[in-house]
């Protein structure tokens, strides 16, 4: 890696990256639509108002949108039970307009995730937390990527970031982010600790790495003083302090160090969005049924 320069971190902007991805997803959708007579659709659903995952869930709907995809809101109240968010996602998944289905996270504390993911058809599991696209990953075939993780090693990659022989650290080990980041770290070659809250030591780790994954939902948890001068730094983290959005990493004090780093927001949020589309036409093309050829005598 090399040194900062004088003034600071360079930003890792997801924005223009996503920008681009829009654009060509807007294609593949009104190629969609004219095929099938209906645009593809995602269902959005959200258990209690949540006000990290509410403003994420929101910025994909708009994108939504912008692209031409027909976005569903679906809101249960917070005292849903697990009963009724898995019928409620089995009726998506057998709903033919809907080819995507997404569900906020973190989950309230009611609903176990394990039961919400076994009711998502795996087909249409375009943000690849059931058990069949997560195996995929791991074995490295091709299957639906959580979309943060996913975003979280596409914005290395697009950035010109080289990931392959670098030491790199992953804080957290949710099924979810953290996990599949590291999958998909390894994947490009990186070799990979994964830190957790019963990790002794985090700042020794970190102070290894030449990349570092934030993604354990805490404030301030990685600091400028525990990175190695001239890593890179990609926060996951969406936490809410003092009515404003910041992530896992105290941004001021590791902008002077690193020599690149996601903004929040605008770093890893914005790819996540834009790259969920594109798991999403994938899904819808996947999805629609085969269009025969016309038959009989020409003419």
């Amino acid at each position: 890696m090399t040194d900062p320069s004088d003034d600071g971190a360079r930003l890792l902007q997801g924005g223009p990256i996503a920008a681009e991805i829009r654009a060509a997803v807007a294609e593949d959708v009104a190629s969609f639509t004219r095929s099938r007579g209906r645009p593809p659709g995602l269902a959005v659903v959200i258990i209690g108002r949540d006000a990290p995952s509410t403003v994420y869930l929101e910025q994909i709907l708009r994108g939504c949108e912008k692209v031409g995809i027909a976005g569903r809101f679906v809101e249960l109240e917070g005292e849903a039970t697990e009963s009724s968010v898995a019928a409620t996602i089995r009726g998506l998944n057998d709903d033919p307009t809907i080819d995507g289905v997404i569900v906020q996270m973190p989950l309230p504390p009611t609903i176990r995730l394990r039961s919400v993911v076994d009711a998502i058809d795996p087909a249409k599991d375009i943000d690849g937390i059931h058990p069949l696209n997560a195996g995929l990953l791991r074995l490295g075939y091709d299957g639906f990527l959580p979309a943060t993780a996913h975003a979280a090693v596409e914005i290395l990659r697009r950035s010109g970031i080289e990931i392959a022989g670098r030491d790199a650290v992953v804080i957290g080990r949710s099924a979810v982010v953290g996990m599949p980041a590291a999958f998909l770290l390894i994947r490009e070659d990186a070799t990979v600790t994964v830190c957790h809250r019963r990790t002794q030591d985090l700042a020794a780790h970190v102070r290894r790495a030449d990349i570092v994954v934030v993604a354990a939902g805490r404030p301030g948890l990685v600091t400028g003083a525990m990175l190695k001068p001239g890593a890179v730094v990609v926060d996951v983290g969406i936490n809410v302090v003092d009515g404003r959005l910041v992530g896992d990493v105290d941004f001021a004090s590791a902008q002077e160090v690193a020599a690149a780093i996601t903004p929040v927001p605008g770093g890893v949020g914005p790819l996540t969005n834009a790259l969920l589309l594109t798991h999403l036409i994938r899904a819808a093309e996947r999805q629609a049924p085969t269009i025969p050829l016309a038959t009989g005598d020409p003419a």
